[in-house]
């Protein structure tokens, strides 16, 4: 099975932003070692829970800290940019480490509405037009002069750069048809609601059109995991992530709390129902079990890669996620 990384730099209780951007960089080292396909860094804002605010520089420096994992985001998000701003960046990104860069968006704003005016300075956001957005910036990225007034006197520099695969994320099934229809691959963000199904998918793939960013359909479904040696281990270190959640539902945005806090959190009887309804997107157990029910939903959805997203409290305990979930799937 491929194996990629999805990593939102989580700045977990008693760290520092500075702290998960260095664990960011550490993590990737690993993966590289470890034979994962690919890492992005995710884009949020207004936020003391992650430090992945500015993706693409982040990219930038772990391409260069790397050498066959290919970089990317997932996603930038195009609320905030040009589509010439875009292209300017993925193609520098490109033309230093060619063949390894994935321009993967998204059309969330990843942020809150302080965050999103404060981006547009204060105008009204655009968020009408996403998809011509993501279409510019992709002609720009490959030399073309698009029809569009705006972007049509100029060009995107540097030119002529190996192009990078070009990903459109999506958490609800709204946007499997358009990915298709744009020849992009389609990254399905499991771990953040659930809902994925057959449909879905298969959507994508029947719709799909071969372009120069995308041969061939291509599907990665993320997955929040938690796994350990043991499934009690791996129970104790998914529990801070399984409170962080339920705090999010009630509107108390907040950092990962440690086991041993999480262990001794006041929970109710219907905290605790909804962390069970919640672990149906959040995969924890051993690292036996949890390479099962990977491979068990790769057979039911057809999907060609897992990209695996995980945030126990410690640095230790998360790169032993990605070591054990290798040991047992490559």
């Amino acid at each position: 099975m491929k194996l990629s990384v999805l990593d939102q730099a989580p700045i977990t209780k008693g760290n520092t932003a500075p702290d998960a951007l260095k664990k960011a960089e550490e993590l990737a080292i690993l993966a590289d070692e470890l034979g994962y396909t690919r890492m992005w860094m995710a884009e949020h804002h207004g936020t003391n829970t992650f430090a992945s605010s500015a993706p693409e520089v982040t990219a930038a420096h772990l391409a260069a800290k790397t050498k066959n994992l290919r970089i990317g985001t997932g996603g930038v998000m195009m609320m905030h940019y040009s589509p010439l701003k875009l292209a300017e960046v993925f193609k520098t990104l490109s033309a230093f480490s060619p063949g390894r860069i994935d321009f993967g968006v998204g059309r969330a704003p990843g942020g809150d509405n302080h965050s999103i005016y404060a981006l547009s300075e204060g105008r009204q956001p655009m968020t009408h037009n996403m998809y011509d957005k993501f279409e510019l910036a992709m002609q720009l990225i490959n030399d073309e002069v698009p029809e569009d007034n705006l972007y049509n006197k100029t060009i995107a520099t540097p030119a002529q750069v190996v192009l990078p695969e070009a990903w459109l994320l999506g958490s609800t099934g709204n946007s499997a048809i358009q990915a298709g229809r744009m020849g992009v691959g389609y990254s399905f963000a499991e771990f953040f609601m659930g809902g994925m199904t057959t449909e879905i998918l298969e959507a994508y793939r029947k719709n799909f059109e071969p372009t120069v960013f995308m041969e061939k359909p291509e599907i990665k479904v993320t997955y929040m995991v938690t796994t350990a040696e043991t499934s009690e281990e791996a129970e104790y270190e998914a529990l801070p992530q399984d409170i962080w959640r339920l705090l999010f539902t009630k509107g108390r945005i907040g950092q990962v709390l440690s086991p041993e806090e999480a262990a001794n959190f006041q929970l109710t009887e219907m905290d605790r129902m909804t962390i069970q309804q919640n672990r149906s997107i959040h995969i924890v157990g051993s690292a036996k079990e949890v390479a099962t029910k990977l491979r068990e939903e790769q057979a039911h959805y057809g999907f060609d890669e897992a990209m695996i997203c995980s945030i126990p409290h410690s640095q230790e305990k998360r790169l032993e996620v990605y070591r054990l979930l290798a040991r047992e799937l490559f």
